[in-house]
């Protein structure tokens, strides 16, 4: 099969992804394998091939298959797989697998399972005709989904939905959102739909028209004016939601949200100065769970959010990748084999 390989983290500038021919994998007991349709290229993906997460022991192992936001058929079924059928479309997202018996995972919380496996980073993920996955960690596809459309629901969409559930929105709050792209765009949608106010903060024109065109109520270009001059004049705002990879955006998403507020992180960031006496909250928010995947698949389903999306074929990845990096990426670019 086709494959995109990282041999060693490097920028993006030296070419650091391989195209090559390699086996097609056979699936094991409780694995399927899958025939790649479409796989969203993630901010997170570039940190890792540049090397920004050796530190943290990510990728496990070398070389490796990226791609973690993925959707395809089912082309082969191993032994012990249920409810699952040939050339049935399915998606797979960043959380691969996990233990199902630690604390975490018994309540329900298994994306923080301390022995999960995480696709495209400790296995080997969707850059590829064909993947391996496990088949309680797969999802079918709604037939009125756009493939392309449906594979940014497995990284961005569940990753903005657990982080509004975390901001807990409702109708007469206002939101900021921090950094308007690939994972930022879900955002706003998913913020709209809790009848939040929405205030759209990025430097990147294109990034905050986006933005607008899904419904964003005020947008703040902080290349060319002060976010947190801006967002003061109208009062703060009861939420922040950070998916900017700037130090400088999250000491302004501090500096904007309430007393009693809550500043919902997405991305490594070192926080500044924080005062502890106006009682704001600062919380992490990374993936999410099963179930709410089943959610955020509900809501496309329904035609409450929608992927932004450009595709591009898998031979371009080194160049999907520089553009990413530069911010040329409208939303989300999409590979397809």
């Amino acid at each position: 099969m086709k494959a995109a390989l990282l041999y060693k983290p490097a920028p993006v500038e030296k070419d650091p992804i391989v195209i090559e021919d390699v086996p097609v994998p056979e699936p094991k007991d409780n694995q399927i394998l899958v025939k790649v349709e479409a796989c969203g290229v993630c901010r997170s993906n570039l940190h890792m091939i540049e090397g920004d997460w050796v530190k943290y022991g990510l990728p496990s192992k070398l070389p490796i298959i990226p791609g973690h936001e993925i959707v395809g058929t089912i082309h082969e079924i191993g032994r012990g797989v249920e409810g699952l059928s040939i050339r049935q479309r399915v998606g797979i997202q960043p959380l691969w697998t996990a233990c199902g018996r630690c604390e975490y995972c018994l309540r329900g919380f298994e994306h923080l399972c301390p022995s999960k496996k995480i696709t495209g980073e400790t296995v080997d993920g969707g850059y590829a005709e064909y993947v391996l996955a496990d088949w309680r960690y797969v999802y079918p596809i709604p037939d009125n989904l756009d493939t392309i459309e449906a594979a940014p629901l497995f990284c961005p969409g569940v990753t903005a939905y657990g982080a509004v559930l975390k901001a807990e929105l409702k109708p007469g709050k206002r939101v900021a959102v921090f950094g308007i792209g690939g994972v930022g765009h879900m955002v706003v949608q998913i913020a709209k739909l809790y009848g939040a106010e929405v205030l759209a903060v990025s430097r990147n024109k294109a990034h905050l028209e986006v933005a607008k065109e899904l419904g964003a109520d005020v947008i703040i270009n902080s290349s060319t004016s002060d976010p947190v001059e801006e967002i003061r004049k109208l009062g703060g705002v009861d939420a922040s939601i950070v998916f900017a990879p700037s130090d400088v955006a999250a000491e302004q998403a501090i500096k904007v949200t309430k007393p009693f507020g809550t500043i919902v992180m997405g991305v490594h960031v070192k926080l500044g100065e924080f005062f502890f006496h106006e009682e704001k909250r600062i919380v992490g928010s990374v993936i999410g769970s099963r179930w709410m995947m089943r959610d955020v698949i509900k809501l496309a389903r329904a035609g409450k959010i929608k992927p932004v999306c450009e595709k591009y074929p898998l031979e371009k990845v080194n160049e999907v990748l520089k553009k990413l990096k530069m911010g040329e990426v409208r939303a989300r670019a999409v590979l397809v084999p």
